[in-house]
């Protein structure tokens, strides 16, 4: 608590007060962000690569490096392939090899499997494989961190986009906010999904493409927030000063309205990274979304619709993705309480003044 009180103010402390109360939305945070760290490490928990090894006196690094198969005594001078048997059983020899957890990558293909493709879960693979023969707990761990890393880059350019067009409505005013509610209410009307779809469909999908796509409409939900707190803001008595000291309106509208208008738009992040994982999710689903192969858990539920026969597929792509949601929900309502102000007050608890009694009151 004393590192709390020299580093932040009191009503930054009263606000991690409030989260830190929330049972729900503390443990929610903890759990997405042990999840996210454990993803973005997926290479050493699952591939078709060892982590470490040594050959013949020297260490290799396979899960880092790319090494010809002609290093293994093969004689390919492409990267060698650590299942084939000639290469495992020459480095078995020779050497030892240090495997993944999961022995599996997001696209390996498992040739060996002792029922047809989509095999049911077992101690090979965890939760099953889908119909191409590839481990889903694997494409599971990847799928997570694509979504999570696509959500966050896609939430930082919205907060940008929205921030700026709200602010310019809202701090200027008049004809320029009349021109930008027009154009943002007719940008608004338009369908989102379908133009998505068409767009999508017009040219070969990667995932900057589709970033580029949907911060197209992603940023709209923004602006009507932001906008409200620069109108409210604007007519402060601090702003009024500031302008007629002459400061040039950037500067006011960075250092004296942003902050204030960033309170209520801090609460609206987490409902915007929410919203991108279920679009990509539902493009992915429909076959719009990501290139095919990558580890889309859209693609896990589109496989589990069409192998009704494997059960294990649409229950684990509904865990996932219940899981993540219900997590971030979790987190954008601790956050929404931390910057509510009656929960402040209520943190801060009553007043001296309220708490005190009248008879030990001087002047009672």
């Amino acid at each position: 608590m004393s590192l709390l009180s020299r580093d932040f103010s009191p009503i930054t402390r009263r606000r991690l007060a409030v989260f830190r109360d929330n049972r729900r939305a503390r443990l929610s945070l903890w759990i997405f962000a042990t999840l996210f760290l454990v993803s973005l490490v997926a290479e050493l928990i699952a591939n078709d690569r060892p982590i470490v090894m040594q050959y013949q006196g020297q260490w290799y690094i396979p899960v880092l490096v790319d090494y010809p198969d002609t290093e293994f005594g093969g004689f390919l001078p492409s990267p060698a392939d650590y299942r084939d048997s000639f290469v495992r059983d020459e480095i078995t020899a020779n050497g030892w090899m240090l495997w993944p957890p999961i022995p599996f990558s997001y696209e390996t293909l498992d040739m060996a499997l002792d029922h047809p493709a989509p095999s049911p879960p077992t101690a090979r693979h965890w939760l099953g494989t889908d119909d191409q023969g590839r481990d889903v707990l694997a494409r599971v761990i990847y799928g997570f961190r694509l979504s999570v890393i696509f959500a966050l880059v896609l939430t930082a350019g919205s907060l940008v986009l929205g921030v700026l067009a709200g602010g310019i409505q809202g701090y200027f005013g008049g004809k320029v906010d009349l021109i930008g509610q027009r154009i943002t209410e007719i940008w608004s009307g338009l369908p989102m999904l379908f133009l998505l779809i068409i767009l999508a469909s017009l040219v070969e999908p990667n995932l900057w493409w589709l970033l580029g796509i949907m911060l197209l409409f992603s940023w709209l939900g923004l602006v009507d927030v932001v906008r409200a707190e620069f109108l409210r803001a604007r007519n402060l008595e601090y702003v009024r000063a500031a302008k007629a000291m002459g400061l040039p309106s950037r500067l006011i509208m960075w250092r004296h309205v942003l902050p204030n208008a960033m309170v209520a738009t801090l609460t609206f992040i987490p409902f915007l990274f929410t919203g991108a994982i279920t679009t990509l999710t539902a493009l992915d689903f429909l076959g719009f979304g990501l290139p095919p192969g990558s580890p889309s858990l859209g693609e896990l539920v589109a496989q589990g619709k069409n192998n009704l026969q494997a059960p294990w597929l649409g229950i684990t792509a509904f865990v996932s993705l219940s899981v993540m949601l219900s997590l971030l929900v979790f987190i954008g309502e601790g956050l929404r309480d931390a910057f509510d102000p009656r929960h402040i007050q209520h943190a801060a608890g009553p007043s001296p003044a309220a708490s005190e009694s009248p008879r030990s009151r001087p002047d009672a």
